[in-house]
Order: C-alpha cells, then sequence, then structure tokens
C-alpha cells in the first residue's frame, strides 16, 4: 500500500522493499543483490523497524528549531553590527555573529540583506580640504555637461614610472579548470612614463610616452594636443594639482598660447578628472597581466592600444551625486 504512494521518498521506498524481502525469507546477500546495498544498510532498517514499526523507516531531521524574526531581534542584530566583535577582529562575519546571537547564519543574513549592510566590504575615500571646492568642482562638471560652443576640452594627466616587468618563469596559459598563472619573480626592465589626453565628449585619447616626467616632457605633450586643434580654437584643459603642471615652463606655454585655459581640480580630487577612468582602463587591459622584454616593449604595447582604443572609443558615463566625496564613474 505505501509503495503505491507516487510522492513516496525514494530512500523510505527503499527501506520499505528490504523489510519486505526480509519477510519473504531472502537472505542478506540476496537483498544486497536485488537492491545494490550494504549489509550494514540491511541491519539498521531491520533493527529500526523491529523497534518503531513503519513509522521507523521514515527520515527525521530535527535540525535548529525553527527561529522567528521578531522587530526586537532585527533590532539586536543591527545595533551588534554597528559594534566591534567581542574577539578582537576588525569586522564581523555570518557565522560570527549567529554564534554570538545565538541564531541561525541565514536569518543574519536576511537583516543585513534587509538593511543592506555589508561588515565584509570596505571602502576608502580621502576628503578634500579645497575651500573653494565647490566652485571647482562645479566648473569642471559645467566643462563636461555644457562645454563653450566651439571649444575643445580635454582632460589631461601623466601615468608615470610604469614598470616594464618581465616574469622570469613562463606563463602558463589557460585551460579547462585553471586560470592564467604567473611566475611569481619578475625582473624589472626600467619604467616608462604617459602623458595622455582624453575628449570628454566623444572619448578619443591623445597618448605620448615619455622616458622622464619633467616639464619639459609635458609642455611638449601640451603642444602635441594644441596642434591637433584649429588654430585659435579655445582650449579647456582639466588637470590636477601637480607641481609640473605649474611649472615656470607650463606658465610659458600658457602666455604663448592665449587661447588655452587650465581648470585645476580640487586638492585631493583628481578624480574628477575623467581621464583617470581611461587610465585605470589601460591598468586592467595592458599593465597589470603585461609581460614587457623591454622599455621598448612596453611602449610599443601601450601605444598599439591607444591606436586600436581610438576605433571603439566613446564617453564615459560619469555620475556625481556627492560633493564631497567620490561616487562613481565609469
Amino acid at each position: 500500500m505505501y509503495l503505491r504512494k507516487h510522492n513516496l521518498p525514494a530512500g523510505v521506498a527503499q527501506r520499505m522493499r528490504i523489510i519486505l524481502l526480509l519477510a519473504e525469507g531472502a537472505t542478506y546477500r540476496e537483498v544486497m543483490e536485488s537492491l545494490s546495498t550494504t549489509a550494514p544498510t540491511i541491519s539498521l532498517w531491520k533493527k529500526r523497524y523491529q523497534q518503531e514499526g513503519v513509522v521507523g523507516l521514515g527520515t527525521i531531521r530535527p535540525g535548529q528549531p525553527p527561529q522567528k524574526l521578531t522587530p526586537a531581534l532585527r533590532a539586536k542584530i543591527l545595533a551588534k553590527t554597528h559594534q566591534p566583535p567581542p574577539d578582537g577582529s576588525t569586522h564581523w562575519s555570518l557565522r560570527k555573529m549567529a554564534a554570538t546571537i545565538g541564531v541561525g547564519k541565514e536569518l543574519i543574513r536576511k537583516v543585513w540583506k534587509e538593511a543592506d549592510l555589508k561588515p565584509h566590504l570596505l571602502e576608502r575615500y580621502l576628503a578634500s580640504n579645497d575651500p573653494a571646492f565647490e566652485q571647482k568642482a562645479a566648473a569642471i562638471i559645467g566643462l563636461y555637461l555644457n562645454p563653450p560652443q566651439h571649444a575643445a576640452v580635454f582632460c589631461i594627466d601623466e601615468k608615470s614610472a610604469i614598470q616594464a616587468l618581465d616574469r622570469l618563469d613562463r606563463r602558463l596559459p589557460l585551460s579547462p579548470g585553471r586560470a592564467e598563472r604567473h611566475g611569481f619573480e619578475y625582473h624589472r626592465h626600467g619604467t616608462l612614463s604617459l602623458f595622455a589626453a582624453l575628449n570628454p565628449r566623444t572619448g578619443d585619447v591623445i597618448g605620448q610616452t615619455a622616458s622622464r616626467h619633467t616639464s619639459v616632457e609635458f609642455v611638449a605633450f601640451l603642444e602635441d594636443v594644441v596642434a591637433q586643434c584649429p588654430v585659435d580654437q579655445p582650449v579647456h584643459i582639466i588637470l590636477d594639482n601637480l607641481s609640473v603642471h605649474k611649472a615656470p615652463l607650463v606658465r610659458e606655454f600658457l602666455a604663448n598660447h592665449p587661447n588655452v585655459e587650465f581648470h585645476f581640480t580640487p586638492t585631493y580630487s583628481s578624480w574628477l578628472n575623467q581621464v583617470e577612468i581611461w587610465f585605470s582602463k589601460l591598468q586592467r587591459d595592458v599593465i597589470d597581466r603585461g609581460i614587457f622584454t623591454s622599455v621598448a616593449d612596453l611602449r610599443r604595447k601601450i601605444i598599439r592600444y591607444i591606436r586600436l582604443y581610438a576605433k571603439t572609443a566613446k564617453p564615459f558615463k560619469w555620475k556625481y551625486t556627492d560633493i564631497r566625496h567620490r561616487v562613481a564613474a565609469c
């Protein structure tokens, strides 16, 4: 009768077949061969049936008693989350909080998800101390959103000391079930600096490498950028407060190019410069996992990346929502 039920668990049905075969006089070996089971399993369920009858063939998993998430318990969890763990660690984990409160970790997960709390994450920021932060930030954002008519806007900065690292051990390529692997040891072939100018309206990038990072190389790059614009076209350049950007040679360049105007980001706020986003892409795409046999090889791969990037360049979707902290840029 029980075996005819459609919702009978397969494990319970197997145990009932064991008991039925034993009741018909089958030996342990015959039951093992017929049901593909083992002698200890047969003994276990025979004993359970003798002690408890058919009920003993069911699966009992008591587990933890159900826990109700009351407002008081939710408030206790949230309050405890904002306190340091008692073991001296810096942040809570699900299991650590569950053990401290005396509840299941899934309940902790539910409360944290509802409150959007992520104790395992840490974000760093650097607040600007520039007294003219709002005015400078507004001017730069205005150039992004509503640039002057017929004017060119460039975000300019330099990525200095890019290392040409060559791995001493050969690279092990990607394969099924295994990530690409690089040897831990490396050889430094030297460093290279990169000057870049991003057009925030089109996403195009002008790049120029240099062995040194001085005002001489910076002014040479500025000359190259301005030369690509029509004569006397207003050019607005967004850049940070690096001393090289304010050197005497740079001031002389500005005097010789009255159509060029600099817009400096507030102190500790170079993230307002969109070229920093492009530098992060270059870092991920080329430098982080790159293997460079020489400085010339590093230069060649960077220039190739810039040249190919131009074929698919597009402006960044840049969002600014907090007047004092970096929120999102990508």
